[in-house]
Protein backbone atom coordinates (compact mmCIF):
# COMPACT_ATOMS: atom_id res chain seq x y z
CA UNK A 1 0.00 0.00 0.00
CA UNK A 2 1.45 3.46 -1.00
CA UNK A 3 2.39 6.06 1.52
CA UNK A 4 0.55 9.31 1.36
CA UNK A 5 2.68 12.42 1.56
CA UNK A 6 0.87 15.46 3.05
CA UNK A 7 0.16 18.08 0.61
CA UNK A 8 -2.23 19.04 -2.57
CA UNK A 9 -3.95 16.32 -4.35
CA UNK A 10 -1.99 14.40 -6.47
CA UNK A 11 -0.70 16.04 -10.66
CA UNK A 12 0.83 13.53 -12.03
CA UNK A 13 2.35 16.99 -14.30
CA UNK A 14 3.75 18.72 -10.91
CA UNK A 15 1.50 18.44 -8.09
CA UNK A 16 2.32 18.93 -4.71
CA UNK A 17 1.02 15.82 -2.83
CA UNK A 18 1.26 12.13 -3.90
CA UNK A 19 2.07 8.51 -3.10
CA UNK A 20 5.46 6.87 -3.13
CA UNK A 21 6.05 4.24 -5.73
CA UNK A 22 7.43 0.94 -4.69
CA UNK A 23 10.76 1.36 -5.61
CA UNK A 24 11.28 3.85 -3.00
CA UNK A 25 10.82 6.68 -5.07
CA UNK A 26 7.97 9.23 -5.26
CA UNK A 27 5.79 10.24 -8.08
CA UNK A 28 7.01 12.78 -10.30
CA UNK A 29 4.83 15.51 -8.76
CA UNK A 30 5.88 15.17 -4.89
CA UNK A 31 9.62 14.52 -5.87
CA UNK A 32 10.77 17.91 -4.96
CA UNK A 33 8.36 18.10 -1.82
CA UNK A 34 9.07 14.60 -0.08
CA UNK A 35 10.51 14.80 2.93
CA UNK A 36 12.09 11.67 2.33
CA UNK A 37 13.96 13.69 -0.28
CA UNK A 38 16.77 16.04 -0.67
CA UNK A 39 17.21 17.73 -3.76
CA UNK A 40 19.24 20.56 -2.38
CA UNK A 41 21.83 17.77 -3.56
CA UNK A 42 22.72 16.03 -6.68
CA UNK A 43 23.34 12.51 -7.33
CA UNK A 44 27.69 12.23 -6.33
CA UNK A 45 29.26 12.73 -7.58
CA UNK A 46 26.86 14.43 -9.89
CA UNK A 47 26.20 13.44 -13.28
CA UNK A 48 25.15 9.87 -13.90
CA UNK A 49 28.80 7.80 -14.18
CA UNK A 50 27.29 4.44 -15.86
CA UNK A 51 25.44 6.76 -18.58
CA UNK A 52 28.71 8.80 -19.33
CA UNK A 53 31.11 6.06 -19.25
CA UNK A 54 28.92 4.18 -21.96
CA UNK A 55 28.57 7.29 -23.86
CA UNK A 56 32.42 7.92 -24.04
CA UNK A 57 33.42 4.04 -24.68
CA UNK A 58 30.82 4.35 -27.72
CA UNK A 59 32.24 7.55 -28.72
CA UNK A 60 35.52 6.23 -29.05
CA UNK A 61 34.66 2.76 -30.73
CA UNK A 62 33.10 5.12 -32.92
CA UNK A 63 35.87 6.90 -33.52
CA UNK A 64 38.41 4.31 -34.22
CA UNK A 65 35.94 2.71 -36.83
CA UNK A 66 36.02 6.25 -38.56
CA UNK A 67 39.47 6.04 -38.67
CA UNK A 68 39.88 2.39 -40.04
CA UNK A 69 35.97 3.42 -42.31
CA UNK A 70 37.47 6.39 -43.98
CA UNK A 71 41.16 5.60 -44.35
CA UNK A 72 41.19 4.66 -48.23
CA UNK A 73 39.11 6.94 -49.47
CA UNK A 74 39.93 10.00 -47.57
CA UNK A 75 43.63 8.88 -49.35
CA UNK A 76 41.72 9.01 -52.93
CA UNK A 77 39.87 12.20 -52.56
CA UNK A 78 42.72 14.12 -50.87
CA UNK A 79 46.31 12.55 -50.49
CA UNK A 80 46.30 12.40 -46.81
CA UNK A 81 44.65 9.07 -45.10
CA UNK A 82 43.67 10.49 -41.72
CA UNK A 83 41.99 13.86 -42.76
CA UNK A 84 38.42 12.68 -42.17
CA UNK A 85 39.91 10.78 -38.92
CA UNK A 86 41.33 14.05 -37.29
CA UNK A 87 38.28 16.04 -38.13
CA UNK A 88 35.82 13.51 -37.09
CA UNK A 89 38.53 13.91 -33.20
CA UNK A 90 38.21 17.29 -33.49
CA UNK A 91 34.58 17.69 -33.31
CA UNK A 92 34.64 14.37 -31.21
CA UNK A 93 37.22 16.44 -28.34
CA UNK A 94 34.94 19.91 -28.44
CA UNK A 95 31.42 18.01 -28.54
CA UNK A 96 32.46 16.10 -25.40
CA UNK A 97 33.73 19.64 -23.44
CA UNK A 98 30.01 20.77 -24.72
CA UNK A 99 28.79 17.66 -23.65
CA UNK A 100 29.96 18.53 -19.88
CA UNK A 101 28.97 22.07 -20.47
CA UNK A 102 25.33 21.35 -21.30
CA UNK A 103 25.31 19.34 -18.06
CA UNK A 104 25.50 21.34 -16.01
CA UNK A 105 22.43 23.90 -17.02
CA UNK A 106 19.69 22.95 -15.47
CA UNK A 107 16.49 21.80 -16.86
CA UNK A 108 14.91 24.60 -15.88
CA UNK A 109 15.98 26.99 -18.10
CA UNK A 110 16.06 24.43 -21.01
CA UNK A 111 12.52 24.46 -20.30
CA UNK A 112 12.18 28.27 -20.61
CA UNK A 113 13.71 28.64 -23.77
CA UNK A 114 12.21 25.40 -25.61
CA UNK A 115 9.53 27.10 -27.44
CA UNK A 116 12.23 29.48 -28.58
CA UNK A 117 14.33 26.66 -29.75
CA UNK A 118 11.08 25.83 -32.15
CA UNK A 119 10.59 28.91 -33.51
CA UNK A 120 14.67 28.50 -34.59
CA UNK A 121 14.18 25.19 -35.49
CA UNK A 122 11.57 25.82 -38.06
CA UNK A 123 12.88 29.16 -39.08
CA UNK A 124 16.14 27.31 -39.86
CA UNK A 125 14.23 24.53 -42.18
CA UNK A 126 12.17 27.21 -44.27
CA UNK A 127 15.80 29.04 -44.73
CA UNK A 128 17.15 26.10 -46.63
CA UNK A 129 15.18 25.94 -48.96
CA UNK A 130 15.70 29.36 -49.87
CA UNK A 131 19.11 29.81 -49.68
CA UNK A 132 20.36 25.88 -48.32
CA UNK A 133 23.41 24.29 -49.49
CA UNK A 134 22.56 21.72 -52.24
CA UNK A 135 24.50 18.15 -52.69
CA UNK A 136 23.77 15.01 -54.30
CA UNK A 137 20.73 16.79 -55.60
CA UNK A 138 19.15 17.61 -52.03
CA UNK A 139 18.85 20.68 -50.69
CA UNK A 140 19.54 20.13 -46.69
CA UNK A 141 22.15 22.15 -45.30
CA UNK A 142 22.86 25.81 -44.14
CA UNK A 143 26.36 27.04 -44.55
CA UNK A 144 29.05 28.71 -46.69
CA UNK A 145 30.64 28.35 -50.13
CA UNK A 146 28.08 25.53 -51.62
CA UNK A 147 29.17 22.02 -51.46
CA UNK A 148 32.78 22.46 -51.05
CA UNK A 149 31.56 24.43 -47.83
CA UNK A 150 34.14 23.65 -44.89
CA UNK A 151 31.30 24.22 -42.42
CA UNK A 152 27.37 23.16 -42.84
CA UNK A 153 25.16 21.72 -40.90
CA UNK A 154 21.56 20.34 -41.33
CA UNK A 155 18.47 21.98 -39.59
CA UNK A 156 16.81 19.11 -39.44
CA UNK A 157 18.94 17.78 -36.20
CA UNK A 158 18.25 20.93 -34.29
CA UNK A 159 14.72 20.74 -35.15
CA UNK A 160 14.72 16.69 -33.65
CA UNK A 161 16.09 18.07 -30.41
CA UNK A 162 13.67 21.54 -30.21
CA UNK A 163 10.58 18.52 -30.78
CA UNK A 164 11.66 17.16 -27.96
CA UNK A 165 12.17 20.44 -25.60
CA UNK A 166 9.12 22.15 -26.79
CA UNK A 167 6.33 19.47 -26.61
CA UNK A 168 7.38 18.28 -23.41
CA UNK A 169 7.29 21.88 -22.17
CA UNK A 170 3.94 22.24 -24.05
CA UNK A 171 2.70 18.15 -22.49
CA UNK A 172 3.25 19.83 -19.00
CA UNK A 173 1.40 22.97 -19.09
CA UNK A 174 -1.52 21.14 -20.54
CA UNK A 175 -1.88 18.77 -17.85
CA UNK A 176 -3.04 15.09 -17.63
CA UNK A 177 -6.82 15.79 -18.28
CA UNK A 178 -6.47 17.96 -21.46
CA UNK A 179 -3.56 15.56 -23.23
CA UNK A 180 -6.43 13.04 -23.33
CA UNK A 181 -8.29 15.00 -25.68
CA UNK A 182 -8.31 15.66 -29.50
CA UNK A 183 -7.74 19.67 -29.07
CA UNK A 184 -5.25 19.52 -26.61
CA UNK A 185 -3.34 16.07 -27.31
CA UNK A 186 -3.21 15.80 -31.13
CA UNK A 187 -4.20 18.55 -32.83
CA UNK A 188 -1.40 21.39 -31.45
CA UNK A 189 1.39 18.58 -31.72
CA UNK A 190 0.16 16.94 -35.21
CA UNK A 191 0.08 20.76 -36.87
CA UNK A 192 3.79 21.55 -35.69
CA UNK A 193 5.14 17.97 -37.09
CA UNK A 194 3.04 18.39 -40.11
CA UNK A 195 4.87 21.31 -41.27
CA UNK A 196 8.13 20.44 -40.10
CA UNK A 197 7.64 17.41 -42.30
CA UNK A 198 5.95 19.22 -45.07
CA UNK A 199 9.48 21.59 -45.51
CA UNK A 200 11.93 17.85 -44.90
CA UNK A 201 9.44 16.66 -47.83
CA UNK A 202 10.91 19.83 -50.14
CA UNK A 203 14.17 19.28 -49.87
CA UNK A 204 13.98 15.96 -50.14
CA UNK A 205 15.23 14.55 -46.51
CA UNK A 206 13.30 11.29 -46.28
CA UNK A 207 15.02 9.93 -43.17
CA UNK A 208 14.38 13.26 -40.78
CA UNK A 209 10.82 12.90 -41.69
CA UNK A 210 10.54 9.88 -40.58
CA UNK A 211 12.35 10.43 -37.30
CA UNK A 212 9.99 13.82 -36.68
CA UNK A 213 6.90 11.38 -37.44
CA UNK A 214 8.02 8.94 -35.25
CA UNK A 215 8.92 11.30 -32.37
CA UNK A 216 6.21 13.50 -32.48
CA UNK A 217 4.18 10.02 -32.13
CA UNK A 218 6.37 8.73 -29.16
CA UNK A 219 5.96 11.97 -27.16
CA UNK A 220 2.54 12.27 -27.17
CA UNK A 221 2.18 8.45 -26.12
CA UNK A 222 4.82 9.30 -23.01
CA UNK A 223 2.52 12.78 -22.73
CA UNK A 224 -1.26 11.42 -21.84
CA UNK A 225 -2.22 11.25 -25.36
CA UNK A 226 -4.76 8.36 -25.61
CA UNK A 227 -3.86 4.88 -27.40
CA UNK A 228 -7.44 5.01 -29.93
CA UNK A 229 -5.61 8.23 -31.71
CA UNK A 230 -2.87 6.19 -32.43
CA UNK A 231 -4.77 3.45 -33.43
CA UNK A 232 -7.04 5.56 -36.04
CA UNK A 233 -3.98 7.39 -37.42
CA UNK A 234 -2.04 3.88 -37.69
CA UNK A 235 -4.55 2.25 -39.54
CA UNK A 236 -4.78 5.04 -41.94
CA UNK A 237 -1.16 4.92 -42.78
CA UNK A 238 -1.05 1.26 -42.97
CA UNK A 239 -4.08 1.00 -45.19
CA UNK A 240 -2.89 3.99 -47.13
CA UNK A 241 0.68 1.88 -47.80
CA UNK A 242 -0.57 -1.46 -48.19
CA UNK A 243 -2.99 0.40 -51.12
CA UNK A 244 0.03 1.85 -52.52
CA UNK A 245 2.09 -1.08 -52.79
CA UNK A 246 -0.37 -3.52 -53.83
CA UNK A 247 -1.60 -1.04 -56.63
CA UNK A 248 1.79 -1.14 -57.91
CA UNK A 249 2.69 -5.13 -57.29
CA UNK A 250 0.28 -6.80 -57.82
CA UNK A 251 0.87 -8.24 -61.10
CA UNK A 252 4.72 -9.11 -60.00
CA UNK A 253 3.63 -12.92 -59.61
CA UNK A 254 0.95 -12.82 -62.39
CA UNK A 255 1.44 -14.94 -65.46
CA UNK A 256 -1.25 -12.55 -67.43
CA UNK A 257 1.04 -10.62 -69.61
CA UNK A 258 -1.13 -7.86 -69.56
CA UNK A 259 -1.54 -7.78 -65.95
CA UNK A 260 2.51 -7.56 -65.93
CA UNK A 261 2.47 -4.78 -68.39
CA UNK A 262 0.25 -2.73 -65.98
CA UNK A 263 2.43 -3.54 -63.39
CA UNK A 264 5.13 -1.77 -65.35
CA UNK A 265 3.43 1.15 -65.74
CA UNK A 266 2.51 1.83 -62.82
CA UNK A 267 5.83 1.46 -61.30
CA UNK A 268 7.26 3.84 -64.00
CA UNK A 269 4.59 6.22 -63.17
CA UNK A 270 4.86 5.52 -59.52
CA UNK A 271 8.56 6.18 -59.29
CA UNK A 272 8.29 9.71 -61.20
CA UNK A 273 6.16 10.94 -58.26
CA UNK A 274 7.78 9.33 -55.48
CA UNK A 275 11.50 10.12 -57.03
CA UNK A 276 14.38 8.78 -55.24
CA UNK A 277 12.27 7.01 -52.37
CA UNK A 278 10.61 4.49 -55.10
CA UNK A 279 13.69 3.97 -56.65
CA UNK A 280 15.22 3.58 -53.09
CA UNK A 281 11.89 1.03 -52.04
CA UNK A 282 12.35 -0.55 -55.80
CA UNK A 283 15.96 -1.45 -54.70
CA UNK A 284 14.56 -2.68 -51.94
CA UNK A 285 12.81 -4.81 -52.73
CA UNK A 286 14.77 -6.41 -55.52
CA UNK A 287 18.70 -5.64 -55.39
CA UNK A 288 19.47 -7.89 -58.00
CA UNK A 289 17.29 -6.15 -60.42
CA UNK A 290 19.66 -3.35 -60.73
CA UNK A 291 23.01 -4.56 -59.12
CA UNK A 292 25.21 -1.59 -60.82
CA UNK A 293 22.91 1.10 -60.20
CA UNK A 294 20.42 1.12 -57.73
CA UNK A 295 20.81 -1.88 -56.05
CA UNK A 296 24.88 -1.33 -55.96
CA UNK A 297 25.36 -0.09 -52.48
CA UNK A 298 22.85 -2.32 -50.60
CA UNK A 299 24.54 -5.60 -52.42
CA UNK A 300 28.43 -4.13 -51.68
CA UNK A 301 26.67 -3.39 -47.81
CA UNK A 302 25.61 -6.84 -47.57
CA UNK A 303 28.69 -8.64 -48.85
CA UNK A 304 30.86 -7.06 -46.32
CA UNK A 305 28.08 -8.06 -43.70
CA UNK A 306 29.05 -11.31 -44.87
CA UNK A 307 32.58 -11.23 -45.19
CA UNK A 308 32.80 -10.73 -41.37
CA UNK A 309 31.66 -14.11 -40.10
CA UNK A 310 31.87 -14.76 -36.75
CA UNK A 311 35.31 -13.07 -35.87
CA UNK A 312 35.74 -10.60 -38.92
CA UNK A 313 38.84 -10.00 -41.58
CA UNK A 314 40.23 -7.91 -38.22
CA UNK A 315 40.47 -4.32 -37.61
CA UNK A 316 41.86 -2.50 -40.57
CA UNK A 317 41.31 -5.23 -42.79
CA UNK A 318 37.95 -4.64 -44.73
CA UNK A 319 38.10 -5.03 -48.04
CA UNK A 320 34.97 -3.23 -49.18
CA UNK A 321 36.09 -0.31 -47.74
CA UNK A 322 38.39 0.13 -50.75
CA UNK A 323 36.10 2.20 -52.85
CA UNK A 324 33.05 -0.75 -53.44
CA UNK A 325 30.69 0.36 -50.94
CA UNK A 326 29.99 3.83 -51.13
CA UNK A 327 29.27 5.92 -48.14
CA UNK A 328 31.56 3.66 -46.17
CA UNK A 329 32.67 5.87 -43.40
CA UNK A 330 29.20 7.40 -42.68
CA UNK A 331 25.99 5.86 -43.25
CA UNK A 332 27.27 2.36 -43.79
CA UNK A 333 30.10 2.33 -41.35
CA UNK A 334 28.14 -0.32 -39.57
CA UNK A 335 28.75 -2.61 -42.82
CA UNK A 336 32.79 -1.94 -42.29
CA UNK A 337 32.01 -2.87 -38.20
CA UNK A 338 30.26 -6.18 -39.00
CA UNK A 339 33.52 -7.30 -41.87
CA UNK A 340 36.36 -6.12 -39.24
CA UNK A 341 34.97 -7.28 -35.78
CA UNK A 342 32.43 -9.93 -37.46
CA UNK A 343 29.47 -10.99 -35.83
CA UNK A 344 30.61 -10.99 -32.49
CA UNK A 345 32.14 -7.53 -32.31
CA UNK A 346 28.71 -5.73 -34.01
CA UNK A 347 27.07 -8.15 -31.23
CA UNK A 348 29.27 -5.92 -28.90
CA UNK A 349 28.58 -2.81 -30.35
CA UNK A 350 25.09 -3.44 -30.46
CA UNK A 351 25.17 -4.46 -26.44
CA UNK A 352 26.75 -0.82 -25.83
CA UNK A 353 24.03 1.05 -27.36
CA UNK A 354 21.30 -1.08 -25.72
CA UNK A 355 22.91 -0.79 -22.36
CA UNK A 356 23.07 3.22 -23.04
CA UNK A 357 19.08 3.14 -24.31
CA UNK A 358 18.38 1.29 -21.30
CA UNK A 359 20.29 3.63 -18.84
CA UNK A 360 18.51 6.09 -20.12
CA UNK A 361 15.14 5.24 -19.90
CA UNK A 362 16.10 3.71 -16.20
CA UNK A 363 16.99 8.00 -15.64
CA UNK A 364 13.73 8.96 -17.39
CA UNK A 365 11.46 6.80 -14.60
CA UNK A 366 14.04 8.54 -11.99
CA UNK A 367 13.83 11.90 -13.11
CA UNK A 368 13.01 14.36 -10.49
CA UNK A 369 9.94 16.17 -12.59
CA UNK A 370 7.48 15.23 -15.81
CA UNK A 371 9.16 17.96 -18.14
CA UNK A 372 12.69 16.01 -17.02
CA UNK A 373 11.33 12.59 -17.45
CA UNK A 374 9.72 13.56 -21.02
CA UNK A 375 13.29 14.93 -22.48
CA UNK A 376 14.72 12.27 -21.46
CA UNK A 377 12.36 9.51 -22.55
CA UNK A 378 12.32 11.65 -26.33
CA UNK A 379 16.20 12.01 -26.39
CA UNK A 380 16.51 8.27 -25.47
CA UNK A 381 14.27 7.05 -28.01
CA UNK A 382 15.89 9.04 -30.74
CA UNK A 383 19.32 7.50 -30.50
CA UNK A 384 17.18 4.30 -30.65
CA UNK A 385 15.09 4.80 -33.53
CA UNK A 386 18.68 6.03 -35.65
CA UNK A 387 20.25 3.01 -33.97
CA UNK A 388 17.82 0.18 -35.21
CA UNK A 389 16.55 2.18 -39.14
CA UNK A 390 20.61 2.51 -39.39
CA UNK A 391 20.97 -1.16 -38.47
CA UNK A 392 18.06 -2.02 -40.72
CA UNK A 393 19.21 -0.32 -43.39
CA UNK A 394 22.78 -1.87 -44.10
CA UNK A 395 21.28 -5.21 -43.49
CA UNK A 396 18.52 -4.58 -45.94
CA UNK A 397 15.39 -4.93 -43.50
CA UNK A 398 13.90 -1.61 -44.82
CA UNK A 399 14.41 0.51 -47.68
CA UNK A 400 17.64 3.31 -47.34
CA UNK A 401 16.84 5.82 -45.15
CA UNK A 402 19.97 7.76 -45.24
CA UNK A 403 20.33 7.79 -41.46
CA UNK A 404 23.61 7.60 -39.75
CA UNK A 405 24.99 5.84 -36.82
CA UNK A 406 25.03 8.25 -33.89
CA UNK A 407 28.76 8.43 -32.78
CA UNK A 408 30.09 6.19 -35.19
CA UNK A 409 29.42 8.15 -38.93
CA UNK A 410 31.60 10.87 -39.73
CA UNK A 411 29.59 14.26 -39.91
CA UNK A 412 31.03 16.48 -37.26
CA UNK A 413 28.21 18.80 -36.68
CA UNK A 414 25.11 15.45 -36.41
CA UNK A 415 28.13 14.07 -33.53
CA UNK A 416 27.91 17.83 -31.59
CA UNK A 417 24.37 17.70 -31.78
CA UNK A 418 24.26 13.84 -30.57
CA UNK A 419 26.74 14.80 -27.90
CA UNK A 420 24.36 17.67 -26.44
CA UNK A 421 21.91 15.42 -26.34
CA UNK A 422 23.46 13.01 -24.03
CA UNK A 423 24.79 16.10 -21.67
CA UNK A 424 20.88 17.13 -21.09
CA UNK A 425 20.55 13.50 -20.23
CA UNK A 426 23.21 14.22 -17.79
CA UNK A 427 21.57 17.18 -16.52
CA UNK A 428 18.62 15.76 -15.40
CA UNK A 429 20.47 12.89 -13.64
CA UNK A 430 22.55 15.35 -11.67
CA UNK A 431 19.15 16.33 -10.05
CA UNK A 432 17.57 13.43 -9.69
CA UNK A 433 17.21 13.64 -5.92
CA UNK A 434 18.55 12.02 -2.69
CA UNK A 435 17.26 9.32 -0.59
CA UNK A 436 17.67 9.34 2.92
CA UNK A 437 18.99 5.96 2.43
CA UNK A 438 21.68 7.39 -0.20
CA UNK A 439 22.92 10.04 2.14
CA UNK A 440 23.78 7.66 4.80
CA UNK A 441 26.02 5.87 2.78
Amino acid sequence: MSKKVPGKENDEYGGAGTAVQSDGMPRWGARELSAAYDVTKPLPPGADVPFLVLTLVILLIGLVMVLSASYARSYYLSGEPMRFFTRQFVFAFSGTALMILVSHIKVSTMSRWSLHLLLVAITMLILVLLVGVKVNGARRWLGFGGENSSFRFQPSEIAKVAIILSFSQIMCKFGRSRMKTFKYGVFPFAAVAAVMIILLAREPHLSAAIIIFALTAIMMFAGGTKLRWFLVAGAVAAASVCVMLFTVYWGARNEDPDLSLRQQIAQVEWGEKLGYAGKRIDAWLDPDADPLGDGFQIKQSLLAVGSGGLLGQGFGQSRQKYLYLPEEYNDYIFAVVCEELGFIGAMLVLLLFVLLIVRGFWLAVHAKDKYSSLITIGITSLLAIQVFLNVAVVTNLVPATGISLPFFSYGGTALWIQLVQMGVILAVSREIPLTKKDKAG
